[in-house]
Order: C-alpha cells, then structure tokens, then sequence
C-alpha cells in the first residue's frame, strides 16, 4: 500500500485544560464557563439547587407535605406514584423512600434487552422485599437494536438517549394510563450533577431524526414521547416530577450499606453499570472517541456536597478510566448486529453534535420563559432549567 511507504514524522500538541477551582470539571466540557474564581457553570447550578432544596431542620417537614399530597391526589386508586426501577442504587432507593413514607408505588421497568444479571436480580429482591408490584415493558430487541445503532451511526456522544428517552417516555405514558399524577425520580444534583447539555441532549424530535435518517426499521414496540404528547402529559393530565433524593441526606456509600443490608442489593461496580451497554458506551466509545469521562460530572458533584475530597477525585481521574477488556467490546458489538470492521468504522467517523440534526432545541431556547415557570409550578424539575439555559 502506497502508505507504508511514506515516512510520517510525529507532530505533538499541547492543548492547555482549564479546571473548575472548586470542582474537576474542565474545559474538555464543551460551552463551559468560569467566573473570577474560577468556579464553573455548573457549579453555580448546584448552589442554586442547594439554596432551594436546603438540607436543615425543615427538609422534612417539606418532604412530608408533599407526601400528603401525593398521598391525596391518589386516594381511591391502586397506586399513588410511579417509580421508575433500573436495579440501580438511586431508582433502587427511592422505591425504598416512598415505601418508607407510606407511599403506594407501582415500580415500572423498561427493558431494553441490555440487562446485566445484577440489574435483573436488584429489581427482583427490592420489589418482593417492599412487597410492591413491578410493571416491566419490554422492547422488541430488533426494533431497539435498529435504534440504538442509528444513534452510533449519527456519531454524536447521545448514545444512550434511546434509552433514556425511551423510558422517559413510558414512566409518563404508564401514568397516565393508571391515572397517577406523580413520577418520583431518583436524580440526585448532590451526587450525579448536571449532566452538560454538549454531552447529553435528547428530546422526542431528535430521537425521531436521528432513527429516519440511519434506521431501517418500523419502531412500535415502545413510545418516544414528541413535544405535543409531553405538553399534554404535563398540562392536561398534570403528571409531575418529584425528585425524592432533593429532600434527603443522600449519602452514597451509607446508601449504598443501607440497600445491602434491607433489600439484598448487590453493587455493580462504576455509576449507571446496572446496564451492559451503558457500561459498554461509558468505559470505551465515550472516552476512546468523544473524550468525555463521566466521572468527572459524578466526582464533580460529590466533590460539591462535600462526600470527596477534591484532589481525590483530580487523582482518581489520572488512572485508566476503566479498562475495558476486549472480550466486553466483542460481546456488545455482536449483540448490536455489527462486524467489527463496522464498529470500527463506526468509531472513526467524524464527530458530530446533537445541534447537526432536526430537534427541539431551537424552539426550547426560544421558551426560556415559560420553562422557567414551569419550574417554579414543579411540572418540570428544576434542572432542566439550568441545564438549557445555566445558572
């Protein structure tokens, strides 16, 4: 090959990292922004969650009359809540809280044909032990397959929004369909953060787009939820989000003890690796081809409420994000339908961005208004605000 024929001299370049002088995010986050501290966005983000939802003598007392409307919003009916369950420890423990507080939830799953062993065993264990019913839907695997694919195929760092979008949108449909009003949440600014709108976007438009232009097949055996069908969730059917883990002392590791030792909770190992292809998507392609290492957003927020110490979470993230073994690689690629010749070409294509195909995004800047009412009504969570339009 004419290739090996030319001699190539290496050419090596410095690129300067700014980091947050408060957490570890850096300047690999793209759009980020430091003030004359040097304290980043999202930061800001976290202090202005924490001065709305503040941990005192009164968290409590606000938690429970919330509980009693929940409560009395779903007298006479079956279920007062929902609570979506991966096998994870923060949906895992919000099924446990609303137990706990004498909630009646109907714990719903969506199955994505990505189940490790543990996820399946964690949801088990939990729902029998709290004696609460499991509604699981199932996705036809080709069907989702096909849309997972076009996701990597459109070569931006949002693989993991067909799920994520997916259930979405079945916690919502399920709701109202059993007549529920509340969808309680596991999300927790304290220990996950706010994931950067340059590493994660989603929306029903964008998942549509994205699937008619790389997919081949007819998706119908699970709901992407458009604009219209969130409006009426939201405004009609007033379903709203509550994210219990706002009201508590959300420790992890004592958290982490506690589903151990009542519900027979197992751990997985890193953040969100109940699923096989999140750990697959996280450990490999997002650090191999967008450069993008989760911990820093997980660690970051830790760092904030005060459950890391910074400059250990500076020296976690010198080490190896997660050494992937090559026979996992193998594994998720085959089960994708694809060569590895595929993958790989898949893995060399140009890097893309959310804002290269038809979505939402322009008319959701263009409402910074009303989603910032909506936010205040409790029909949209709070960080969504932040996460569109910063602190």
């Amino acid at each position: 090959m004419l290739s090996d024929k030319i001699e190539t001299i290496p050419i090596k370049y410095t690129i300067k990292i700014k980091i947050c002088s408060r957490c570890i995010l850096d300047t690999t986050v793209p759009d980020i922004v430091f003030d004359d501290k040097g304290e980043c966005t999202y930061c800001k983000i976290h202090d202005k969650l924490d001065k709305k939802y503040p941990l005192d003598n009164q968290t409590n007392t606000r938690l429970l009359k919330i509980v009693e409307k929940i409560k009395k919003q779903g007298k006479g009916k079956k279920y007062d809540c929902i609570v979506g369950v991966s096998g994870g420890m923060d949906s895992t423990n919000v099924l446990y809280q609303a137990v706990k507080l004498g909630l009646r939830p109907l714990a719903v799953h969506f199955d994505n044909g990505w189940n490790s062993e543990l996820a399946v065993s964690n949801i088990k264990n939990a729902t029998d032990k709290l004696g609460v019913e499991l509604y699981t839907h199932v996705a036809d695997w080709e069907e989702f397959k096909d849309l997972q694919v076009s996701f990597l195929k459109a070569s931006t760092s949002d693989s993991e929004v067909p799920t994520d979008w997916v259930i979405f949108s079945v916690l919502f449909d399920t709701a109202t369909k059993e007549g529920v009003k509340y969808i309680l949440q596991g999300h927790s600014f304290r220990t996950e953060g706010t994931s950067p709108l340059g590493w994660t976007y989603m929306d029903g438009r964008y998942v549509k787009s994205i699937h008619k232009i790389f997919g081949k097949k007819k998706l119908t055996s699970f709901p992407i939820m458009t604009l219209s069908k969130y409006l009426y969730y939201l405004f009609i059917k007033r379903v709203k989000q509550f994210r219990i883990n706002y009201y508590l002392e959300y420790d992890q590791e004592k958290t982490l003890k506690l589903m151990e030792k009542e519900l027979g909770w197992r751990r997985y190992g890193k953040k969100h690796f109940e699923s096989t292809y999140t750990e697959f998507f996280q450990s490999y392609i997002l650090p191999t081809k967008f450069n993008i290492d989760k911990r820093k957003l997980h660690y970051s927020a830790l760092v904030r409420s005060g459950q890391m110490d910074r400059q250990e979470a500076l020296d976690k993230i010198k080490n190896n994000p997660y050494n992937v073994k090559q026979e996992k690689i193998d594994y998720c690629v085959k089960k994708l339908g694809l060569t590895m010749k595929e993958f790989e070409e898949i893995m060399a294509k140009e890097k893309r961005s959310f804002k290269d195909y038809p979505s939402y995004y322009n008319l959701i800047k263009r409402m910074r208004i009303p989603i910032k009412i909506a936010c205040k009504l409790g029909l949209i969570p709070d960080v969504v605000y932040g996460k569109y339009f910063g602190k």
